[in-house]
């Protein structure tokens, strides 16, 4: 059986989805550049436990505003099962945004 690789974390290792930051906090999670004038804020409001792991079951999805006096209005919010179907939609929304607005 081959050995197994130790995936070491850097310090300050940014994950990216797409090519725009994912950070969390707690149950929450943030997608997009923290420059730009939209991101995505995905709640994740319940979990299911599957093989001892909690994975996500109901997350909820905000378009919101990321500057000047407005910063942090919802502009779009929905809900999905699963926080892939949740990142899609959410991922959607926001090119579509920083591309047309």
């Amino acid at each position: 059986m081959p050995a197994k690789k130790k995936v070491e974390k850097k310090e300050n290792e940014v994950f990216t989805y797409k090519g725009k930051p994912l950070l969390r906090c707690e149950n929450v999670l943030y997608y997009g550049n923290p420059e730009d004038k939209y991101i995505a804020r995905f709640t994740v409001e319940s979990s299911d436990d599957v093989m001892g792991l909690p994975v996500a079951s109901r997350v909820t999805i905000d378009l919101m505003t990321n500057e000047g006096e407005e910063r942090s209005k919802i502009i779009k919010q929905a809900e999905r099962d699963g926080l892939y179907k949740a990142l899609d939609i959410g991922c959607f929304w926001l090119e579509d945004a920083l591309e047309h607005f």
